[in-house]
């Protein structure tokens, strides 16, 4: 049900869910107690998803993984979302650096293209950095 309902999953929901990342073109449903982000856009989508696999193939050696062969432990994957658009969004804007969100993720990676022309062009070892720097939200204590 829930892949009928959200035809474009978008690939930093994880990130967007935990209030770390914004985006202009995400699309939250709520599906019984779940809630899910879309994406309204298949070519932001793409590249969205482009700028994920390099920021995940930089940050191996940051998150002690030799090889990545599928999905990331839920931790790791929000330091790569999270940590990998501060990382840009850092390079774009020196003066955000020690910022803790990201207001608009789809804005961020136009700016970025407009500046470098290309993803590839991207000195992603600088981006790493606040991949290997990110920490999530503090664990809460259960009483």
């Amino acid at each position: 049900t829930y892949h009928r309902v959200n035809e474009r999953r978008c690939i930093y929901e994880k990130a967007l869910n935990a209030r770390q990342v914004g985006c202009s073109c995400m699309r939250r449903f709520y599906l019984a107690d779940r809630e899910g982000v879309g994406c309204r856009s298949e070519a932001a989508l793409a590249r969205c998803t482009a700028f994920l696999e390099r920021t995940r193939d930089s940050a191996r050696f940051a998150l002690q993984l030799p090889r990545i062969g599928g999905p990331l432990p839920h931790n790791k994957e929000i330091r790569v979302q999270a940590g990998g658009l501060l990382g840009l969004q850092a390079l774009l804007e020196p003066e955000r650096e020690g910022a803790t969100t990201v207001a608009d993720a789809f804005d961020l990676l136009n700016r970025a293209e407009a500046r470098f022309g290309d993803l590839d062009r991207i000195p992603y070892q600088e981006v790493v950095k606040q991949v290997a720097r990110f920490r999530g939200r503090e664990r809460r204590s259960r009483r």
